[in-house]
């Protein structure tokens, strides 16, 4: 007897034999052999439980979603008709339902087997093999659940991309377009892949269309789950039928880049933009999603092409646009290609942002564009916007090379209006300022109010800068107190720190001091340079120290231009003779002195008597002759 639950509904299924007609109510089995469908009696209360319908050869999957149901044909069987339907279990989504019922048969006449055993010989023939999907044979499984993706689930992985395995297709009841892209969007926020996946493969084999909106949200859905071959197979598909948009470009490059690398996505861009009718698809965000991919590199070459490439289709660029070719460009260093986009932003009409607005003025105060980067930072305060500290600090630098020690207070009043606190960049550029302001004494009273309020942040670099001061200054004293309050700070002192100290010394004409600080340099293990050498050698020979000097030229390498400083300032103070002899020694150490040198021995031949030349020994007068030969040349 057949048992039906709850309302019974019928739902006709057409195969290859005869029609089976069973009333629920007159208990009546019937068989129309000239008919080739039959009618199954659905309950729409029955439980979710497993249990089976029999009806001969025929496997059914019945998937009900508010109220709509539409049945898949599986596969056949051989032996009798089953109506099977098969529940996933634990799902608890409203999307699909699984619905189960027993039917069972009495008897069969004999008439009806003969008929039965005919129809399977005809049955035999798989109608999938008639008309194969687009994608090929999707390998139908036999006697296979109806799974939703899980942690047990096969996969295979594919360019370093997982796909799912091939699944199955259904017989689709109903047809309308919109309502299944409904379905597909649904299950693809829900991250029902395979559900979503066979959906929108039985749609396609059907013959009817998803949408754009689905498509997108499938596409979305595998790529979050990095099913990138899937993906990549109904992107073709899309691209086929011209149900492509920009999005859907940007979605695809996106996951090959992060697959397989910026080239490859490079090569994919190039590939689709030669084509002309997917051209007209493209739109800024495709072009911004590769702006962004070169970025991530800082592949600024690929980005100022795609940048061109842009204009030269005639799509404007948007502010994520300009934001980006700004942010990228002043990162790789290109600060001219920056400027030209934060102008060719500007002339569009487009209202910077803050992060490229800033970048603007990093790139302003590299190029040396003081004027540019304070319009900026003037338009941003106008604008309700807060610099960084950064940006601050950039502007400050920049106006104080060109020597707007002013203006450059005044941002750093304005920074700390801001509530930015100072950092050791800040005070590097305004002492910076000053100095190239020629206002140094103001840069030392400045340094001094530094180590008062923050001698936690001072540096190397602002204890060199105050003693730069001290040398133009002639500060021989107060340089030496900075060296020793350098020393006891622990901070790496360098050649270049006593290089100023000496030079702080020669300018106020103090050689022995000097020549202390030298002799202090070398106990502490730092090597003297040429600089170093060059300042004590004019400061000796101003002191009239002239057995250092020679003690100094004998202890070092030959060196052709502390020899050249050596017999110009003996020459200067009216040592001739000793400068004559330094001369020839020079000429024999296979140095050769500088046109200024050559100059300075010439004048001093006439002033010699023809006495005294006769007693020059012969490598004077080779030396002489050589210096009259120089002068010829």
């Amino acid at each position: 007897m057949l048992e039906v639950l709850g309302n019974s509904v019928a739902v006709p299924v057409k195969f290859f034999g005869q029609h089976h007609s069973y009333s629920p109510n007159s208990h009546e089995y019937r068989s129309h052999y000239r008919c080739l469908h039959c009618c199954a009696y659905l309950s729409s209360e029955i439980k979710p439980n497993r249990r089976c319908a029999r009806i001969y050869g025929l496997n059914v999957v019945s998937m009900s979603e508010e109220g709509h149901t539409w049945l898949g044909v599986a596969q056949s069987r051989m032996s009798q008709m089953d109506l099977l339907f098969r529940s996933t279990g634990t799902d608890n989504s409203r999307i699909v339902q699984y619905e189960v019922a027993s039917v069972e048969f009495e008897s069969v006449s004999d008439e009806e087997n003969t008929l039965i055993q005919k129809e399977k010989g005809e049955f035999n023939i798989d109608p999938m093999e008639q008309k194969l999907p687009p994608w090929g044979d999707l390998g139908i499984q036999q006697d296979s659940d109806f799974k939703t993706g899980g942690a047990n689930q096969p996969s295979r992985f594919s360019r370093g991309s997982v796909t799912v395995n091939e699944n199955r297709i259904h017989f689709l009841e109903e047809r309308n377009e919109e309502v299944l892209s409904k379905r597909i969007l649904r299950l693809s926020r829900l991250n029902k892949v395979r559900s979503a996946l066979e959906l929108y493969r039985s749609m396609e084999y059907s013959g009817l269309q998803p949408n754009l909106h689905a498509c997108n949200s499938l596409l979305s859905c595998l790529l979050r789950n990095k099913i990138l071959d899937d993906a990549l197979m109904i992107f073709e598909f899309m691209k086929a039928s011209e149900n492509a948009s920009g999005h859907t470009y940007s979605l695809i490059l996106k996951a090959i880049a992060n697959a397989r690398g910026c080239d490859a996505a490079v090569n994919m861009f190039e590939e689709l933009e030669g084509k002309s009718n997917i051209k007209k698809d493209f739109d800024a965000v495709v072009y911004n999603t590769m702006i962004s991919i070169c970025g991530k590199v800082n592949n600024w070459v690929q980005t100022e092409r795609v940048w061109r490439s842009m204009k030269d289709n005639d799509h404007i660029g948007t502010t994520i646009t300009y934001r980006l070719l700004v942010c990228i460009f002043v990162r790789c260093g290109q600060n001219e290609l920056a400027l030209d986009a934060y102008h060719e932003m500007v002339q569009n009409g487009l209202k910077p942002g803050d992060d490229a607005m800033q970048a603007i003025i990093g790139a302003c105060a590299k190029e040396g564009k003081w004027d540019l980067g304070l319009t900026v930072f003037q338009n941003m305060l106008n604008s309700e916007l807060k610099p960084n500290l950064i940006a601050c600090n950039a502007l400050i630098n920049s106006l104080g090379k060109a020597g707007k020690f002013k203006l450059a207070f005044r941002v750093y009043g304005l920074m700390k209006s801001l509530g930015h606190c100072p950092d050791a960049y800040t005070w590097n550029a305004l002492l910076g300022a000053l100095y190239r302001a020629n206002r140094h004494a103001d840069a030392l009273q400045f340094f001094e109010s530094i180590k008062k309020e923050q001698s936690s942040q001072l540096n190397l670099h602002l204890y060199n800068t105050s003693l730069m001061s001290c040398q133009r200054l002639g500060l021989w004293d107060r340089a030496l107190q900075l060296l020793w309050q350098m020393e006891d700070s622990g901070l790496p002192v360098s050649t270049a720190s006593y290089n100023l100290v000496i030079g702080a010394c020669e300018v106020a004409r103090k050689p022995k001091v000097a020549l202390q600080v030298y002799e202090h340099m070398i106990h502490q293990k730092c090597t003297p340079d040429t600089f170093t050498l060059l300042s004590l050698i004019k400061g000796c020979i101003w002191g009239s120290l002239w057995d250092e000097v020679e003690d100094m030229l004998n202890q070092v390498a030959p060196d052709p231009s502390l020899y050249n400083a050596a017999i110009q300032g003996m020459c200067l103070r009216g040592k001739i003779d000793s400068a004559k002899k330094l001369y020839v020694k020079m000429r024999k150490s296979g140095l050769k002195p500088d046109g200024k040198t050559r100059a300075m021995m010439l004048q001093s031949l006439p002033k010699d008597s023809v006495r005294h030349r006769k007693r020059w020994s012969s490598h004077t007068r080779e030396a002489l002759n050589s210096v009259k030969c120089y002068h010829h040349d």
